[in-house]
């Protein structure tokens, strides 16, 4: 898995609060279908922070974390045939095998054959599809912060860059891009219909800016972290509520006004208690993840309404609004991103203008800023709503984004 010989910089997960930029034995191929790619950007995703925070299970000292990051083919196995020496690809953060039923029918992150972990199966009843650098339940695939990766089912995974996409657009559709459009797809967005989105950070950005694009009429941010608020109102032109300043459901309906919340996107997940309740019941161990904002949002939003939940959910929640579910005929879907599925539509908005991800790009530098951007955003100061990070060994006489300083 390691060639001893050989290193690089990355990141490493040491514990809680804990990631550090260290020297490592650069991965090698060991099987036919794996590629070495010498990663030419990467970035930190807000579930990256699960980890940071040691609340996702799973976690090991000295595990790589990232699974958003691309870069060009420096290796290849015998049985890699579409990809060659030297191409740019961008890397789902999912690894599929191709091949597998699940796969076949477009249902990526369901792969049965690349996460060999026992544990998620014992959790959930089935493994799902392993993730890069996303703790041992997930499959304990080494990840994209760092200046090389072995990606498996390379052919399957990989998609060649064209070259009027730079990396700073194409980075972002390894997750973000297509995760906020598959909340959209999953609350069933469309021309016409009114949303509101739970969670501003880069996903709820995201899946604003697809809201708007898949014809919304209104789309409503919910966040309290004032620079994302800002970014939202200033950048995509939508309203906005800051949940520490308003009730959430006394003020939606005066945004509506004659109108009824039609889809509900929740882009915050598991860890983010408010009540007493929940923060005790967290903290004493009988529930993993809070059930707060799904209330908020079954309550918010219509009758025979869409519910899309894409933020990171767990465990167990206690309090779960089953009967308002029920009652009022909600449709929830829910899940992880295929991302797969949503690469050339991704391609085809960016192509046309519509789509530019770099609009919540706030701070730029080397991968070795990242333990103080991992701690700037965990803290939420410094106005930090996603980074663009470049490995040292990254060519600096390539072209840089032009970006807000960190």
């Amino acid at each position: 898995m390691w060639d001893e010989n050989k290193t690089m910089k990355c990141l490493v997960w040491n514990g809680k609060h804990n990631i550090e930029y260290t020297e490592h034995p650069r991965p090698k191929l060991t099987e036919p279908k794996d590629i070495l790619l010498r990663v030419t950007a990467t970035t930190i995703c807000g579930s990256d922070l699960h980890l940071l925070k040691d609340t996702f299970p799973g976690m090991k000292k000295g595990d790589i974390p990232g699974h958003e990051f691309m870069g060009v083919v420096e290796e290849k196995g015998e049985g890699v045939h579409k990809l060659n020496i030297g191409d740019r690809v961008i890397v789902s953060f999912a690894i599929a095998c191709g091949e597998c039923s699940y796969c076949k029918r477009e249902e990526f992150t369901a792969c049965e054959t690349t996460n060999p972990s026992t544990a998620m199966e014992a959790v959930y009843g089935h493994k799902c599809a392993a993730f890069y650098g996303y703790s041992h339940l997930t499959g304990g695939v080494p990840g994209g912060q760092a200046e090389f990766v072995r990606v498996p089912f390379a052919d399957f995974n990989c998609m060649i860059v064209p070259d009027d996409i730079p990396d700073e657009k194409a980075l972002y559709m390894t997750d973000i891009m297509v995760t906020g459009l598959h909340g959209n797809k999953c609350a069933e967005v469309g021309e016409g219909k009114t949303v509101a989105i739970w969670g501003m950070g880069p996903i709820g950005l995201m899946a604003a800016k697809w809201a708007t694009i898949l014809g919304a009429k209104m789309v409503i941010g919910i966040d309290c972290v004032p620079e994302r608020l800002e970014l939202a109102k200033d950048r995509l032109h939508i309203e906005t509520i800051n949940f520490k300043e308003e009730d959430v459901l006394k003020r939606l309906p005066e945004l509506l006004g004659a109108n009824e919340l039609d889809c509900a996107i929740e882009c915050a997940g598991f860890d983010y208690t408010h009540s007493w309740l929940h923060k005790i019941e967290t903290f004493v161990g009988l529930e993993t993840d809070t059930s707060e904002i799904i209330t908020q949002i079954f309550k918010a939003v219509r009758k025979y309404g869409n519910v899309g939940l894409i933020g990171d959910y767990v465990g167990l929640a206690n309090h779960f609004p089953i009967g308002a579910m029920m009652e009022k005929n909600l449709t929830i879907k829910s899940g992880q991103t295929p991302g797969l599925r949503y690469w050339d539509f991704c391609l085809e908005k960016m192509r046309s203008g519509e789509m530019d991800p770099t609009f919540l790009v706030t701070h730029r530098g080397s991968l070795a800023d990242g333990p103080t951007f991992y701690k700037a955003m965990c803290d939420q100061k410094g106005g930090l709503i996603k980074v663009f990070m470049r490995p040292e060994n990254f060519d600096q006489n390539a072209e840089k984004p032009v970006l807000l300083d960190a």
